[in-house]
């Protein structure tokens, strides 16, 4: 891609501001391991810079940040991403068929984004996924994402908590927001081949492009910071809590049904493996273990 290619400064600020989430969500997720109690050392995120395409193309990369075996995260991944390149046929029909306009003509794209999803050591304090991006092709630009949480161990007054931020996030940019967001996640994150959902549900959006895109960025920057708000603290109330053997089965079966959804369905999983994105940062996302009945 050129540098006179139209909205540099736009894909500009978009990419510094993802990797600005990233950099505030790790910073709090290490601040929640020193507060944790107990005899193992507290978790670091490890970090590695990830990169898309063959060897010698400039396809962009990102950075990956993994911690494994904490105090209160048994795995958590925080990635950040800028990538670019030509779609395949598989994508071009996908995005031709949901109207993306000119993208038979001219296939190329651009994607930034943070993604986050986090299995927590205790079976009471629920894992989360969040995640949010903004994409460009030359006939149009839009923005994603979304936050759901994924509990185990249901706590009906953790799932209100979580909606309420969510809706609070979402009342500056309209009214009407919530409930439409809260419906599409209820039906992007329903599993069909089980006849359920993989969580409790939360936000989600795609393709999202009113015309204005300062109004547009806005609103997803408001979807990315009511992240911390809506989870630390159920990790905060949960995260001492005895659990038993039984509880940790119902986690790994829960966590084997987390897998099921994100390499079966999972939009940015297949879009990442499809367009040749480092598979270990696409895959980030899987539970360090699981279990099926």
């Amino acid at each position: 891609m050129s540098e006179d290619e139209p909205m540099e400064g736009e894909k500009a600020r978009a990419a510094a501001w993802f990797r600005q989430l990233r950099d505030e969500i790790v910073a709090a997720f290490e601040a929640l391991e020193d507060s944790q109690p107990g005899e193992a050392p507290a978790g670091r995120f490890e970090l590695r810079e990830t990169r898309r395409g063959a060897e010698g193309e400039d396809g962009g990369g990102g950075l990956m940040s993994v911690m494994r075996g904490g105090r209160v995260f048994e795995k958590v991944g925080v990635n950040v991403s800028a990538v670019k390149g030509i779609l395949g046929a598989p994508a071009i029909a996908s995005m031709a068929a949901r109207g993306v306009p000119g993208i038979e003509m001219d296939p190329r794209f651009w994607a930034s984004g943070i993604s986050l999803v986090a299995h927590p050591v205790n079976p009471h304090v629920p894992a989360v996924h969040m995640n949010t991006r903004m994409f460009w092709t030359p006939g149009a630009w839009w923005f994603g994402g979304g936050s759901d949480l994924n509990p185990a161990l249901p706590y009906d007054e953790d799932t209100a908590h979580f909606h309420a931020v969510q809706e609070e996030a979402l009342a500056p940019h309209g009214r009407d927001l919530y409930p439409r967001l809260k419906a599409w996640a209820d039906e992007y994150f329903y599993i069909p081949h089980r006849g359920r959902a993989r969580g409790v549900g939360g936000i989600f959006l795609d393709d999202h492009a009113t015309g204005d895109w300062e109004a547009d960025f806005a609103l997803i920057q408001s979807i990315g910071r009511a992240f911390l708000p809506a989870w630390l603290p159920l990790a905060e109330r949960r995260r001492e809590t005895e659990w038993t053997e039984a509880d940790r089965e119902a986690q790994l079966v829960h966590r084997g049904l987390y897998a099921e959804y994100n390499l079966v369905y999972d939009r940015g999983t297949k879009f990442g493996l499809a367009t040749s994105h480092d598979p270990d940062a696409v895959l980030m996302s899987l539970p360090p273990l699981a279990k099926w009945v």
